[in-house]
């Protein structure tokens, strides 16, 4: 086991030297995966610089321009003797301590980052270390303790025991890929509690071990604003925010200050309206918006899988944009629009795709439609084109599709951005819109008019049963479809009057 020595240089006092290697994990916590709905089936990480390494103490400068720069308290582990395809037995031998770790992200510059990382957490001061190290052959690894506070207020109170993963797992599983040295760090994940800090916030990390008393005693940083500087976008990406990043940086909607009827598929369908919903055709719907000035609001091309039934949800939309092989270098791999897409969608929401009627090329396979089908979404509407055709019909879910193509996503697609205004088989959807869709095809309808369309159709399907009846009866058509003054009195006597819509 490595001793500890002092660094020369300022930024790393909490540490031995400066790490060659630092070596993030992206989602560990129980409690922040169920806060993004979603947990891993296996560790996934990125890298920071280790020139964002900071001591306790120091500041850390938010950019001009922007906004959201989050704090994320974490458990640092650091690597004492060489690593290379350890067993998970053996790995915490190799950490030689634990500490505090403050992983700073600006969620500004996240999107165009696509899960590396690289300019929102690899800034200059984003990684405070210490400030002093803990010898992990004096601490149970599965009973360890982070706290964070901000202002004097406790946010986050975890310990290893809510790991989704245990730390040596860590060790072990990036051993398989490459040599972790002495020196190196893992920054463990953060547990629920992340959030938004602002200029002249105070921020301290402490890990403890309360069997023993071992601390890393607390790591302090302040946030300040930095004056000038800012990004030229002639030379790369400028800083960007929307509500999906404001949430995601302030831990809820609540907490961005965002009112909760905005997210697509929340308080636009109640149970009621949405039983209404789907016991009526949709021809009849397509009718009654019709009545109501609407007429481009099919989404045509599109027909359902076998076995799909009805389909009834609000849309959360996904865009892609035709395949440029640049673009689908940056935009088409790691946790792209699509997977983020699938991956966020929520119960009774349909996912609906923009990919221009190209049928070349599938826009979902089975994986992402078993991702949906757990996640409860209500169906999948695409005017494009699906691969994987029978394990995604096994899939159960509701999916409308232009056509089946056994060519994955990169042929004619860049997955671009989610959450917006699409074009969908012709008709324009937004976020919240409903969708229904039955044999006759999938239409669009406004959640204000939701209610009001609902009522008309079943009245119209009432007073359209009842001349179905006497035209099976034997009458003629004339006079009857539509009624006339006649046949509408003695319909109308029938039900207890009333005009159909």
């Amino acid at each position: 086991m490595s001793t500890q020595t002092v660094s020369a240089d300022p930024r790393f006092a909490g540490l031995p030297g400066r790490p060659g290697k630092i070596v993030a994990v992206h989602l560990s916590y129980a409690s922040r995966a169920d806060q993004r709905g979603r947990r891993p089936a296996a560790p996934s990480y990125f890298f920071k610089p280790s020139s964002s390494v900071a001591a306790s103490g120091g500041a850390i400068g938010r950019p001009a321009g922007t906004e959201l720069l989050a704090f994320e308290g974490e458990i640092a582990l650091v690597i004492g003797e060489p690593a290379r395809r350890v067993p998970l037995a053996d790995a915490w031998e190799h950490v030689a301590w634990v500490t505090a770790a403050n992983d700073f992200g600006l969620y500004d510059l996240r999107a165009n980052d696509k899960g590396s990382n690289v300019r929102s957490k690899g800034g200059d001061g984003f990684t405070p270390i210490g400030p002093s190290l803990v010898d992990a052959r004096t601490v149970d690894p599965g009973a360890l303790r982070l706290r964070t506070w901000v202002n004097g207020s406790l946010v986050q109170d975890d310990t290893t025991a809510g790991l989704i993963f245990p730390l040596a797992q860590f060790v072990a599983d990036l051993s398989q890929h490459f040599t972790l040295e002495p020196g190196d760090v893992i920054l463990t994940g953060t547990p629920a509690g992340s959030s938004v800090v602002v200029p002249g916030d105070v921020v301290e990390v402490e890990v403890d071990h309360p069997g023993t008393g071992a601390s890393s005693g607390r790591l302090v940083t302040t946030v300040t604003a930095e004056e000038g500087g800012g990004y030229d976008a002639s030379v790369g990406s400028l800083p960007a925010v929307d509500d999906a990043q404001r949430i995601a940086a302030w831990g809820s909607r609540a907490a961005a200050g965002l009112p909760e009827t905005d997210e697509p598929g929340t308080a636009t369908l109640s149970a009621a309206l949405r039983s209404k919903l789907a016991s009526i055709p949709v021809a009849s719907l397509s009718s009654q918006l019709r009545r109501r000035g609407l007429n481009n609001v099919s989404i045509d091309g599109v027909r359902a899988l076998p076995g799909s039934g009805k389909l009834v949800g609000t849309a959360r939309t996904l865009r892609f944009v035709p395949n440029r092989e640049d673009l689908f270098q940056t935009h088409g791999g790691g946790h792209n629009a699509q997977k983020a897409a699938f991956d966020a969608v929520g119960e009774g929401e349909v996912i609906v795709i923009e990919a221009r009627g190209e049928q070349g090329a599938g826009t979902l396979g089975d994986v992402l439609a078993i991702r949906a089908r757990v996640r409860g979404a209500a169906g999948i509407v695409t005017d494009g084109a699906v691969r994987d055709h029978d394990p995604v019909v096994a899939a159960g879910l509701p999916v409308y599709s232009a056509g089946a193509h056994p060519a994955v996503l990169g042929r004619k697609h860049v997955p671009w951005d989610t959450d917006l205004t699409i074009s969908c088989g012709g008709a324009t959807v937004q976020p919240g819109d409903i969708i229904v869709g039955d044999a006759d095809g999938v239409i669009v309808i406004p959640p204000a008019l939701a209610e009001e369309v609902a009522d008309a159709a079943l009245a119209q399907e009432q007073s359209d049963g009842w001349v179905v009846q006497r035209v099976a009866e034997g009458h003629p058509l004339e006079g009857l479809f539509p009624m006339n003054a006649h046949w509408r009195a003695r319909y109308d006597a029938e039900h207890g009057g009333g005009e159909s819509t």
